[in-house]
């Protein structure tokens, strides 16, 4: 579950960056949040892992966790990248109208 909603967060980003390329800046806020409660999602997953080890449940480290961890920490540098970028664009957006 964590990496599908980790997958749905990179995702809503990569959609929010399109949109605002598109000049659709309402389109790119929705997928912003599309983004950010998926990432919730996941980051909640996650953390009900390490409160389980917390309390001394153990678990074999296994390929598929470490791959969930990995999809969760790309979908976070994305979402924040995507955040900058959406700003930028609709920056330059804004700039080229006055123009």
């Amino acid at each position: 579950m964590i990496i599908l909603h980790a997958g749905n967060a990179r995702s809503s980003a990569f959609e929010a960056i399109a949109a605002a390329k598109r000049g659709e800046g309402e389109l790119a806020e929705a997928k912003m949040k599309e983004a950010d409660e998926a990432f919730l999602e996941a980051h909640k997953l996650q953390t009900e892992l390490l409160q389980e080890e917390a309390r001394g449940a153990t678990s074999d480290m296994s390929v598929l966790l470490v791959h969930a961890q990995d999809h969760l920490m790309t979908a976070m540098t994305v979402k924040e990248l995507a955040i900058e970028m959406v700003d930028m664009i609709t920056r330059l957006n804004q700039l080229e109208e006055l123009t």
